[in-house]
Parts: structure tokens; C-alpha cells; sequence
């Protein structure tokens, strides 16, 4: 009984069709995913700028958090307003938010005895003011929160794990407001209208801040590294009472 032999060319010629074959199936799935690789590497890189960019423009904000202050803000929108905000590390602070178009203050003051929100006294009386315990302090703290430079940091640094993905763009410009020259980031975000833009001076403190179609806007107008002593103390002849959930 014979055994019948191929050709050698015959079984080489086919090896070379099936791994031409086996070319043009892995060329086909590789044209495919090198489309998805590419728009991953985009989208990563836009990433890495993005928080690039967004740790630069952080680094200028921590740089002043340690630093006394006093900062004057104006407001505009609907109830535009005169803020004042100072810090005097380790546990001085003072807020004061007066409303132009007249209305009520609201005064926030912390030392080294406690927090305490203040209201003026009506026709000329003292002035009162409640000592805040550890709850009634966070919620009164969320008042001037967006005046401080740790709210923005926070918010930043957040922003940047997600805003090449998220088809937000981040990008760099610089501004000069009551004569503070400022570096700034401005962020548009996928779906929502308008741009934010929040800036920082060269002293590391909040200059200018816009979150996209919001009307409401503050801008620095004046500022000092050596607040005044008296921002930190309870009105003169105030009358303090404690919270009841004081600890």
C-alpha cells in the first residue's frame, strides 16, 4: 500500500496562505483596537494635563495657607455684598458679610476661647453673640467656606482625577483686578454652560472667582498681611450666650 506525499512546495505554499491569513485577522482586530488605544492615550494625556495644570495653579493657593491675612471681597449678583475675611494662625478668624443694599450682617469670629456668631444690636444696643458648639460651628463655617482657599484646593484636586475623561477642559490665563495681577484656571465642563474661572494672587489667596453661568462673582479689593488685632475679639460690650450643644 502506497502512502501518497504531498509536495513539499505544496504544504509550504499553503503554511504561507494561513499565516497570510492569520496576518490579515490580527491586522483587522489590531486596526480596531489601535482606534480605542489611541483615543485612550488622548484622553489620558488630557488627564495628565489637566492635573498638570491644576497642581501648578494649587500650589500658589497652599502657598499662602499658613499665612496671616486680612482680604477684602466684593460681590456681585443679586445681593451684592462687602466681605470681609481675615486669619490669624493657629486659631484666629474672623468673617464679616455685609449685605450693600443694607440688611443683615452676618459676623463669624473665632479665637482661643471658641467660635461665636455675632448680630448687631438693634437702635444702638450691644451687640449679641451665641458660642458656637462643634455642629453649630461646621454649619456657620460652610457660610464663608468658598472664601477659603482650602474649598477651592479641595474641589481642584477632585476635578482633576476626572476632567480629561469627563470631556471637561482646563486650561491657563491670567487677570488684574483693583490692581492685584492674578494667575488663574478656567474650566468648562461637559453639558454646562459658560466658563469658571477662579484666580489666584500672588500672595496665595483667592483674587477672583466665577462658577460658569452663575451671576454671582467675588473679586478681591484690598488686602493686608497684618489684619487687625480687633477683627478677633467680640464686639465691645457684646452679650454672649452658649450654644446648647456647646462641648
Amino acid at each position: 500500500m502506497q502512502t501518497a506525499t504531498r509536495p513539499i512546495g505544496a504544504v509550504r505554499g499553503r503554511r504561507r496562505i494561513a499565516a497570510l491569513g492569520a496576518v490579515v485577522l490580527v491586522g483587522c482586530f489590531g486596526l480596531a483596537s489601535c482606534s480605542v488605544v489611541n483615543r485612550v492615550k488622548r484622553a489620558e494625556h488630557g488627564v495628565t494635563t489637566d492635573r498638570n495644570t491644576i497642581d501648578s495653579f494649587n500650589s500658589k493657593l497652599q502657598s499662602g495657607a499658613a499665612t496671616p491675612f486680612e482680604a477684602t471681597y466684593v460681590t456681585t449678583g443679586s445681593s451684592p455684598a462687602t466681605v470681609v475675611y481675615a486669619v490669624q494662625p493657629p486659631t484666629n478668624l474672623a468673617f464679616l458679610d455685609t449685605p450693600t443694599g443694607g440688611g443683615t450682617s452676618i459676623h463669624i469670629i473665632a479665637n482661643s476661647t471658641g467660635e461665636y456668631s455675632c448680630s448687631p444690636g438693634a437702635s444702638g444696643a450691644p451687640a449679641s453673640c451665641q458660642k458656637l458648639g462643634t455642629a453649630g460651628s461646621a454649619a456657620e463655617n460652610q457660610i464663608f467656606d468658598i472664601y477659603t482657599p482650602a474649598h477651592w484646593v479641595s474641589f481642584l484636586k477632585g476635578l482633576s482625577v476626572v476632567a480629561g475623561l469627563a470631556g471637561d477642559k482646563v486650561s491657563t490665563s491670567t487677570m488684574t483686578v483693583n490692581g492685584f495681577a492674578m494667575q488663574c484656571v478656567d474650566l468648562v465642563a461637559g453639558g454646562v454652560a459658560g466658563t469658571s474661572t477662579i484666580c489666584s494672587t500672588a500672595q496665595g489667596v483667592l483674587g477672583y472667582v466665577k462658577v460658569a453661568s452663575n451671576p454671582t462673582s467675588f473679586e478681591i479689593q484690598s488686602y493686608s498681611t497684618t489684619p487687625s488685632p480687633s477683627l478677633f475679639e467680640l464686639p465691645a460690650g457684646a452679650t454672649v450666650t452658649t450654644s446648647p450643644n456647646t462641648t
